[in-house]
């Protein structure tokens, strides 16, 4: 369990709906393979174009949270960096410590998650991390995002150390103890203050229960979801019959109708900041479970196209950065 002493905030319930907008910018790999050092391309990067026009089209500033390979391959990052450089887009630190230095740990699904290895590793790593985009970016990330949702229980005290002052990496709802990772069914959606001093953001991504059981949606999609259970199809029956369906704010797996779904929930229970997210390796068929097809692609911008048609229009929301938000929370 990762549940840190927090003190949630939230929006004037006055205050219009806020949307980020964040991609987890990597390198390809076999999402159902083992992890590797060095089976991934960064090739995906050459289709991220697709996606910065269509949020140009909407005004948003997306925050694109690049990890070490993608840091570590400047020319293909090269449009990022333009992006980045003109405030277009806003860079994010995103730790994948199987391909991040030093490589002292054994590859393991459990050593995927950065919060499962040792202190004095874990922050190498970030170190690494952080001059690499440094030097490769020119700037310094202030926004770190544990890749795999795997913050730990030193992770706050390491990235705060190290200047981070607004993090991504809690992902409500979710629980990640049967791979080895974190629990966050703990977490709501809102934002709060956490780590040392409390000088630490988080801004979670956006995920939830919809259905008239998600009163109970923690215990009972963990039973559900339990091996014996799922076997038997129930967790599916339950969303089918409207009783109960988990949903992340994102076009990868779930459709336009569940995401408007998700926000009017939301919505309706007072959170006023919302997080859209995705990989952006999805933008290049083939590379994730998501988009394997030219028509899933051309599905999943089709589905951010209407869900930011959605949000602006039919809820009266706005788009918004991690900066803006911190700057609206005080």
């Amino acid at each position: 369990m990762t549940d840190f002493e927090r003190s949630v905030l939230s929006l004037p319930a006055s205050a219009a709906p806020a949307l980020m907008v964040v991609i987890d910018t990597e390198e390809e790999f076999d999402w159902t393979g083992p992890f590797g050092r060095t089976s991934h391309s960064v090739e995906a990067l050459d289709d991220l174009g697709r996606a910065q026009e269509l949020f140009e089209g909407f005004g948003i500033v997306p925050v694109y949270a690049v990890d070490y390979p993608i840091a570590d391959n400047p020319d293909p990052a090269a449009a990022l960096r333009g992006w980045i450089a003109a405030g277009r887009a806003v860079l994010a630190a995103q730790l994948h410590g199987w391909v991040t230095p030093p490589f002292e740990e054994a590859i393991s699904r459990r050593n995927s998650y950065q919060g499962n290895l040792p202190p004095a590793l874990e922050r190498a790593k970030l170190e690494a991390l952080v001059a690499r985009v440094t030097d490769s970016f020119g700037v310094r990330p202030v926004i770190h995002k544990a890749g795999r949702y795997g913050i730990g229980p030193s992770t706050p005290g390491i990235i705060a150390g190290l200047g981070f002052e607004i993090d991504l990496s809690i992902c409500p709802s979710f629980d990640g103890r049967r791979d080895g990772g974190p629990d966050h069914t703990r977490y709501s959606a809102d934002p709060f203050r956490f780590g040392p001093g409390g000088g630490l953001l988080e801004l979670p991504s956006t995920a939830g229960y919809c259905g008239v059981l998600a009163p109970i949606g923690n215990p009972l999609h963990g039973l559900v979801a339990s091996p014996p259970l799922e076997r038997a199809r129930l967790k599916a029956a339950f969303s089918r019959l409207g009783l109960l369906e988990r949903i992340r704010l994102s076009p990868e797996g779930y459709s336009l109708a569940d995401l408007k779904r998700l926000t009017r929930k939301l919505l309706a229970d007072g959170t006023r900041v919302l997080t859209f997210s995705f990989h952006s390796p999805s933008l290049r068929p083939g590379c994730t479970p998501y988009v394997r097809t030219e028509a899933d692609r051309a599905r999943l911008l089709d589905t951010c196209r209407g869900y930011f048609e959605f949000f602006r229009n039919e809820v009266g929301g706005r788009f918004t950065t991690p900066f803006q938000v911190r700057d609206e929370l005080g």
